[in-house]
């Protein structure tokens, strides 16, 4: 008898493409910029931007205009969608390949906890959020702080209600805080959810890694409280799979 062929599965056809792979390996650390993709990988803008369609079509990285430039988008990876594609892909293989959670690695005496800076332009919605949500998934080891550009009177009361009603985080007496009260220290991992905050946000250190997350602002949106529980959501997928990275 012979067995039928399975079909290979779209996600090992997309990433298996050497260009591909590695559009899809620096999109991992940070969103970018076509140009900027272009500069990582050193290939032709219309070869990348072929690649990207085709990634792109495939749900496997996403794109978002930027607030800071509309004329220019940022190019992100959809974290679950591939997750949950190689999953598929393993299955499809062998019904014993499927992917078990990450199971969290044992705590480490460290001389100094890894330190985190999570920056927007307002620091009363989208770095808060992320504050909150990487300590509150077990960032408790880690030194996590942020800031803003232009900071903002208060929290917004959306975001707020947004955290405490969804994981039960209560942030109501935390205050906005400037990046200029941060001068002088230094961040193993400086993270910026605003375009316009990347372009102003300034150094912590030679050694610090530059992250950055194309968040838009949910209280410039229309549509109320609904756009911060989305934008919650996001923060909340990114911070997860972030947080086996900054642990050592």
């Amino acid at each position: 008898m012979v067995t039928p062929v399975q079909p290979v599965p779209a996600f090992v056809r997309l990433a298996c493409h050497p260009l591909r792979w590695r559009l899809l390996s620096e999109l991992a650390t940070s969103d970018y910029r076509v140009r900027e993709l272009v500069d990582l990988v050193d290939h032709p803008q219309n070869l990348v931007s072929y690649h990207l369609r085709l990634l792109r079509d495939g749900d496997l990285v996403t794109t978002r205009r930027s607030s800071a430039d509309a004329r220019d988008s940022y190019y992100h990876l959809a974290l679950d969608r591939c997750a949950n594609a190689l999953a598929a892909s393993g299955l499809a293989l062998h019904p014993a390949l499927h992917l078990a959670p990450v199971p969290p690695r044992p705590s480490t005496a460290l001389a100094r906890p890894p330190a985190v800076l999570f920056t927007c332009t307002g620091n009363s919605a989208r770095s808060p959020i992320a504050e909150a949500l990487l300590r509150h998934h077990g960032g408790d080891h880690l030194e996590i702080v942020s800031a803003g550009s232009h900071p903002r009177p208060h929290l917004h009361r959306d975001a707020v209600r947004a955290l405490r009603e969804g994981y039960g985080i209560d942030l109501e007496d935390r205050r906005p805080r400037h990046l200029d009260t941060l001068a002088g220290r230094h961040f193993d991992h400086v993270i910026s959810l605003c375009d316009k905050v990347r372009e102003v946000c300034p150094d912590f250190g030679d050694r610090s890694r530059r992250i950055h997350w194309s968040i838009p602002d949910p209280a410039a949106e229309q549509a109320g409280y609904p756009a911060f529980v989305r934008i919650v959501a996001e923060i909340d997928t990114r911070v997860r799979y972030l947080l086996p990275v900054l642990t050592p």
